[in-house]
């Protein structure tokens, strides 16, 4: 199993294009001073509100194409891309 780190920064996923393998687990760490979220499009998984400094990850455990957003900020956009 790998681990892949993901930055939110100036209301951006870092990066915003993501390409994996199935059983990878994503951290994603909010270093903004305002709260954001990581919300699957499908509403399948998400952190709910995190603040600077917390951090949520996530294991995907099947391949696909999982474009996420910030529930807080909708502009704010991302893909991830899982292969077996």
């Amino acid at each position: 199993m790998s681990n892949v780190d993901v930055t939110i920064a100036n209301f951006t996923f870092d990066p915003a294009t993501l390409t994996i393998k199935v059983g990878t687990t994503v951290k994603w760490t909010n270093q903004d001073s305002v709260g954001h979220t990581v919300t699957a499009d499908d509403n399948s998984w998400g952190s709910g509100n995190s603040n600077k400094g917390d951090s949520f990850s996530f294991t995907f455990a099947q391949a696909g194409t999982y474009p996420y957003h910030c529930g807080v900020h909708p502009s704010m956009q991302a893909t991830i891309t899982v292969f077996p």
